[in-house]
């Protein structure tokens, strides 16, 4: 079986194609190696997929549509993971083009591919749990609306979900977009809280607390993560209505406040960080909680990982990958 995947040097692309390579599964991964985030440990989780044999890169852009046919002619993929995206709700409002380009016209261009590959049988692709904007009801469902993003991050990750809808009910292409809720662990991406934090407490550095530290974050750990879209894969998409297109949270479905989390970093680390204290960024959210009720029900996804042994194995394996 062969897999394309997205995104494949980038956080969960890296994790998901690794597993897959080392249950015998074939996978063909693009990416655009940008520098949103250090190419270095792009290249580094390339280097670690590339020892499989079963594994073939292109250094593609999606948003390129031509360059995504010529490494797509002729392919027979049994699955598409598109995972390749412009990330980051912060860095959307100082350059929202990048999330144009990647976020709209490459999901677009990955549709088209679906459409064109004959024999699919499924395309997983990335949403976010930023869709659900500022909602302060927890925990988000499903089936809240989701029509009031705060981040033009947000946003693009709605219309993503809204052109899948379409085009599985013009085009029959079996769909289904994951709710990604604060991933984190080994190789994961600088930019996040829990990675930057890290680094700039080991080095003595003060760190940035965003409204006071008066947040809720749904921390979901990567194997957790990789677990459900395995289960999705295996078993593949669940048509329960007319229109073959589903999307599901994937979380840890037990949120935590900043300062609880703080205090497990540290414990962790054995530094005691010292804060600055800001309000809110623009485009933030003050909580995030899935609800995993639909996922839970039909593939029987159960996050297994808590926050502290999420985070005692990230603090090992980066004080090993950065020789602190």
């Amino acid at each position: 079986m062969t897999h394309l995947i997205t995104g494949v040097a980038g956080f969960i692309g890296y994790h998901l194609a690794r597993t897959l390579l080392q249950r015998g599964d074939a996978v063909v991964g693009l990416d655009n190696l940008n520098d949103y985030y250090s190419p270095e440990l792009k290249k580094a989780r390339l280097e670690k997929l590339s020892a499989h044999e079963g594994f073939t890169f292109h250094h593609t852009d999606i948003s390129d549509h031509e360059a995504l046919e010529q490494v797509s002619q002729n392919a027979d993929y049994s699955n598409i993971i598109h995972l390749a995206a412009q990330a980051g709700v912060r860095y959307s409002l100082e350059n929202p083009g990048a999330y144009v380009r990647s976020n709209l016209v490459g999901h677009a261009n990955m549709l088209e591919l679906a459409r064109n590959t004959s024999g699919l049988r499924h395309m997983i692709y990335a949403s976010s749990s930023s869709v659900y904007g500022g909602r302060s009801d927890l925990p988000f469902l499903e089936t809240d609306r989701a029509d009031k993003p705060v981040s033009l991050y947000a946003a693009t990750k709605k219309a993503d979900e809204l052109m899948s809808h379409t085009y599985a009910h013009l085009y029959d292409i079996p769909l289904t977009g994951l709710r990604f809720f604060t991933v984190y662990g080994p190789m994961g991406r600088p930019d996040m809280a829990y990675y930057s934090f890290t680094r700039k407490m080991i080095a003595g550095e003060p760190i940035e607390v965003f409204n006071h530290g008066n947040m809720l974050r749904d921390f979901t750990y990567i194997d957790d993560i990789i677990d459900g879209i395995l289960r999705i894969l295996d078993k593949g998409h669940l048509r329960k209505e007319e229109v073959p297109h589903a999307v599901y949270n994937i979380g840890n479905n037990d949120p935590v406040r900043l300062e609880d989390f703080l205090l497990i970093l540290q414990g962790e680390l054995g530094v005691e960080a010292e804060r600055v204290n800001l309000p809110m960024q623009p485009g933030d959210v003050p909580a995030t909680y899935a609800d995993i009720s639909a996922i839970r029900e039909d593939y029987g996804f159960e996050p297994k990982t808590g926050l502290k042994e999420g985070l005692r194995i990230f603090v090992q394996w980066y004080r090993q990958y950065y020789g602190e």
